[in-house]
């Protein structure tokens, strides 16, 4: 078993963790979740330990191997086939010595133990860790030093998977991988032998590969059974129960108040009226459990534009003297569209991201768009680049200049920088706040069209939620390029795959990609019948139909949860409004009725479209 007893640790004079305990079965699979800034970090940390505790201790099996990623990225001339090769120290030495060994009763040990830890499939084993992170052939022979940061990170993530520590300790393991490596390094977790502690806000990962969720709050730590979903029923559970307990103890305090302030002056009843004071005094308060105020995400709806937005007609677009990075680009987006970019990291997603931004030139073809069209565009460059002394309110004063200062607070606002929010410096803000800063910052014109390349590297499980539930409730256009497949899954109703140097409309649905990737439900190579078999046509269509109908409604029911969601947002705001002064804006009230009235008929054609959908899906299953 992996303990934690009574851990306490200090950083800076602030309390991360305090008295904090848990123990972690051998073999389990756990999640370790929190709000940024929680200390999720730091117990990693502590457990490897690269931070000493100022109380309390950590035990674990003897001799277990605690595997973790350096913060350094490799480096040098070495391939990352070698690189990864070279994790496994005991396969390195036992080779090593199997080639000057003299000794042929040490040389046999030697091969007998080579053999046992099945050294020589090692290169093969490699290889398919690479390949599964990105890595093709050409890409495992290169020098290391020829990559980047992020493809480093990733070599380094293949040579610990590689390593099989008795305990596997993962920091956000998915920030530097693509949807695709996102799906491979979930599928390889799920039937990984040993002890796995994994940060991750990533829900599918949560849900699929954890057996248990380690949830840090306040210096504490809880374990629950089960995967994320079943953690948020029990927190909600007990979210009520301690509600419930905190009312009955509120309403014994007033009770016990009120009949001091009564009796203490008589005598006949000032010593029951000390007693109960005692007892006022020995009362621990129950504290309900707290969520953060400031998770906020609210994007300011664009004025009305007509459809298409922008049309790509043949074009191709790339950087300088290099050929084309996407050629035969030929695709429409419209005012209400939600996109999602599919393909692996290098296939050109952000090129043609960029393309779409007006950042990037068609070097070939047509582009149209509208001259007065505003493009917010995300990256997480712009988080990074950030001014660490400045603080929101004047970076966000001097984007919007000339704006008066209400309105330059009310957009900081919409992101949780209300009040001394706004005058934070960076520095002191954790990444979930300086990616919600960046998003306030590329919103402040209310843009018609949202790119948002990797928004979630930086938010926590709840802060994800929000932006779902804020992106659903925009009314603008968006296009997303994530590796979180739950919010793909609950904001794109548009597929488009950027893959062998084009891109296109992707007909199946998020599912259908992700058994396509992990190389699910495919067709097998047909064995030529000895003899045809017409009868067999007929049902070969059915189950085509039956497919292509399946496909409709399940596009049709996220369409209509899409739609029930913005509505449902819609109606919040206009139930917040409504809640303030009636001197409060009175023209925003009548757009946000004007839309929830626009958005009703768009949820009746989606009600039907589903209804049909469903109606033809029986039919062609009665057949």
């Amino acid at each position: 078993m992996l303990t934690i007893d009574g851990l306490t640790v200090r950083l800076g004079g602030r309390p991360i963790l305090e008295r904090a305990s848990a123990t972690v079965p051998i073999g389990a699979r756990v999640g370790l979740i929190g709000r940024n800034g929680a200390g999720k970090s730091t117990l990693m940390k502590t457990l490897i330990g690269e931070i000493e505790p100022d109380d309390g201790e950590i035990s674990k099996p003897s001799r277990a191997r605690i595997g973790y990623i350096a913060q350094q990225a490799p480096s040098g001339t070495m391939t990352p086939e070698e690189i990864v090769l070279a994790a496994d120290v005991e396969r390195e030495q036992l080779l090593e010595e199997s080639e000057s060994c003299t000794d042929p009763d040490r040389l046999g040990e030697v091969h007998e133990r080579l053999l046992a830890i099945d050294a020589y499939s090692a290169p093969a084993r490699a290889a398919k860790i690479l390949k599964g992170l990105g890595f093709d052939e050409e890409m495992q022979a290169r020098p290391v030093d020829t990559f980047s940061g992020g493809w480093k990170m990733r070599i380094a993530l293949g040579a610990l998977l590689f390593s099989e520590p008795d305990i596997l300790l993962l920091d956000e393991p998915s920030n530097h991988l693509d949807l695709e490596a996102t799906l491979w390094l979930e599928n390889f977790l799920k039937s990984y032998p040993a002890t796995l502690v994994v940060i991750s806000h990533e829900r599918d990962l949560l849900n699929n590969v954890v057996d248990h969720i380690l949830h840090l709050q306040g210096g504490q730590l809880t374990l629950y059974p089960g995967g994320y979903d079943s953690f948020e029923k029990q927190r909600a559970e007990r979210a009520a129960q301690l509600a419930a307990a905190k009312a009955a103890q509120d309403a014994q305090r007033a009770k016990l108040q009120d009949y001091v302030a009564r009796n203490s002056a008589r005598a006949s009843t000032a010593k029951q009226a000390q007693s109960r004071a005692k007892m006022l005094a020995r009362m621990q308060p129950i504290a309900a459990l707290s969520e953060d105020p400031s998770l906020s995400f609210d994007f300011p709806d664009p004025a009305e534009m007509r459809s298409p937005m922008i049309t790509l007609d043949g074009a191709a677009v790339g950087y300088g003297n290099a050929p084309p990075v996407l050629q035969r680009l030929n695709m429409r987006i419209d005012a209400d569209d939600r996109i999602a970019l599919l393909g692996r990291n290098g296939n050109g997603k952000t090129t043609l991201a960029r393309l779409l931004a007006a950042q990037l030139a068609p070097e070939e073809g047509d582009m149209n768009a509208p001259g007065k069209m505003k493009v917010g565009y995300f990256t997480q460059y712009q988080v990074e680049e950030l001014s660490a002394e400045e603080t929101p309110l004047n970076l966000m004063t001097r984007a919007m200049d000339g704006k008066p200062a209400g309105a330059v607070r009310g957009q900081l606002g919409r992101f949780g920088f209300s009040g001394s929010r706004a005058e934070t410096q960076v520095e002191r803000l954790s990444g979930g706040e300086r990616a919600r800063l960046a998003l306030a910052l590329i919103t402040r014109d209310a843009p018609h069209l949202l790119i948002l390349d990797e928004p979630t590297n930086h938010l926590d499980v709840d802060a994800r939620e929000a932006l779902i539930q804020a992106l659903n409730g925009y009314s603008g256009a968006v296009i997303l390029i994530s590796h979180d497949r739950h919010m793909v899954e609950l904001t794109a109703d548009r597929l488009i795959l950027v893959d062998s140097g084009t891109a296109r409309e992707y007909s199946g649905s998020m599912e259908d990609y992700i058994d396509f990737v992990l190389g699910r439900n495919q067709p097998k190579p047909a064995k030529k019948p000895a003899a045809p078999k017409p009868k067999a046509a007929p049902a070969t269509i059915d189950r085509a139909k039956e497919k292509y109908m399946r496909s409709e409604l399940a596009k049709a029911e996220k369409t209509l949860a899409k739609l029930t969601a913005q509505a449902e947002q819609m109606d919040r705001n206009i139930a917040d409004l409504a809640a303030k002064p009636p001197a409060a804006d009175t023209s925003r009230m009548d757009d946000l009725l004007a839309q929830r009235a626009k958005l009703a008929g768009k949820l009746e054609q989606a009600e039907a479209a589903w209804l049909a959908a469903g109606e033809a899906l029986e039919g062609v299953a009665a057949l």
